[in-house]
């Protein structure tokens, strides 16, 4: 399949970006820092596009002729308000309508809700330090989350992931999912993990137009 990356120099979009060359996908990948990109691909299926994702003209035009549009956007910056999750979907949104591309499948978190079987230890650091520390993102993924729901995305089928908190563990192919609901006693996943997740679901229809969370 033609993919299109997007957030591909965090862990998460690195490992995304790994996997979906080594199962023979042809990808681009649109980095603001195209030389953070830590994989080299010598058979030539990446395409790299430098651009900015609140900034669409640097990237648009490479938009058409993709399958599928895998979005792992993120903020590193705790201090302040951020619209790169929900002004850069938008933004994505809106160039996959121009180029006729209907599939998306983009990162949330799972902070964003805290459900009643979540044990109250997990529940109370998730809503003091966790909810407090990333005030700023969470606020602008359920900004993205809203969007996404909404008419304005058309009848993109879009797929928002919510993992809980990541680790740099290995590759297992073995954690639970949710499609519309919530997860029982949710763990961590490893960022290679939800990598595969995100890989193994741009051609699976039971996960269109839904929030999925997944976890261990």
């Amino acid at each position: 399949m033609k993919l299109l990356l997007f957030g591909v120099t965090g862990g998460t979009g690195a490992q995304l970006l790994s996997q979906a060359l080594g199962a023979g996908h042809q990808v681009t990948a649109v980095a603001r820092r195209p030389a953070r990109i830590p994989v080299a691909d010598p058979e030539a299926r990446l395409t790299v596009v430098p651009g900015d994702v609140l900034s669409p003209d640097g990237w648009w035009q490479a938009v058409p002729g993709h399958d599928v549009v895998l979005s792992c956007l993120g903020s590193t910056d705790r201090k302040h308000p951020t619209t790169v999750y929900s002004e850069g979907t938008r933004n994505i949104v809106e160039a996959m309508h121009a180029a006729g591309v209907g599939r998306m499948v983009c990162l949330s978190s799972a902070g964003l809700e805290i459900t009643p079987d979540v044990p109250l230890p997990q529940r109370l650091v998730t809503r003091y330090v966790v909810q407090r520390l990333y005030r700023h993102g969470y606020a602008d993924m359920a900004r993205m989350e809203s969007f996404m729901a909404s008419p304005s995305v058309g009848d993109t089928a879009w797929t928002v992931v919510r993992p809980p908190m990541l680790t740099d563990g290995p590759l297992t192919r073995r954690y639970r999912t949710a499609e519309n609901g919530h997860l029982d006693r949710p763990k961590s996943l490893s960022r290679a993990d939800l990598a595969h997740y995100l890989l193994t679901r741009v051609d699976d229809d039971r996960a269109h137009r839904a929030v999925v969370e997944v976890a261990y």
